[in-house]
């Protein structure tokens, strides 16, 4: 059983990689963590590793390609607690295929941008409803690097090299929806934020980032903890802002 005053996070994408490492983060602070996965499988396994710090988690199955499993977690996290106050917009993917877009495949951009951008986005959409009910609430946007325009049109930036079309564009597109939800929803007590988590060691690099998990969590970690919610629409890593 929750406590009224427990803050209620889910957090997409967390059965492993920096989702996790957040999911574990915000357990060990005592906040009530609703971890999504697709699968049920690694979601459970996911959830018993947890609940072994923590007691209070759940697994939340919903599939960013799937909108009938993401207006189900809404129903669930309606029915069980009422509210939602923060969500973690974590869970993404890349594709080996990703190229610079003179020479990428459409159907690999559309891949990708369908569960980066518009699974991104349903389940954005399916949870406002349950961010109005919570006395602070916040959307915080896993965005990435990558995404920024900004930095990308910098040819001495460290990682301009890397021209991945369909990756680099669906994070700009997150980035643009972080801005305008920040402006749509300020009136409704609402934060949205973009945070890029660096080049951290996970599956969707095979693991040749420099950081740890525990790096690539912190931003996003240090947002959910930050009750006072000081920021607003914006974008930037642990360490620094960032350029659009």
């Amino acid at each position: 059983m929750h406590k009224a005053d427990q803050s209620i996070v889910l957090i997409t994408g967390a059965n492993k990689g920096i989702g996790f490492e957040i999911a574990t983060q915000l357990a060990k602070k005592n906040y009530m963590v609703l971890l999504g996965a697709r699968s049920r499988e690694s979601g459970l396994k996911a959830i018993g590793e947890l609940a072994e710090k923590s007691p209070d988690v759940r697994f939340i199955p919903i599939d960013l390609n799937d909108e009938q499993s993401i207006k189900e977690a809404a129903v669930c996290i309606e029915a069980e607690f009422g509210r939602l106050d923060i969500l973690i917009n974590n869970a993404g993917i890349t594709d080996p295929e990703d190229a610079p877009p003179g020479e990428v495949g459409i159907k690999v951009v559309r891949s990708i941008f369908e569960t980066n951008l518009f699974g991104t986005l349903a389940v954005t959409q399916a949870m406002l409803p349950l961010l109005r009910k919570s006395v602070r609430p916040q959307i915080i946007n896993q965005s990435s690097g990558l995404g920024s325009i900004g930095l990308s049109g910098q040819s001495e930036w460290e990682f301009a090299q890397f021209k991945l079309f369909g990756y680099c564009a669906s994070k700009a597109a997150i980035n643009m929806m972080t801005v305008q939800l920040a402006a749509t929803l300020a009136e409704e007590n609402i934060v949205v934020n973009s945070i890029d988590p660096g080049f951290t060691a996970t599956d969707l690099n095979n693991h040749r980032g420099r950081q740890s998990v525990a790096e690539g969590a912190a931003a996003a970690v240090s947002l959910a903890l930050d009750t006072k919610r000081t920021r607003n629409g914006e974008f930037f890593s642990a360490n620094e802002s960032l350029p659009w």
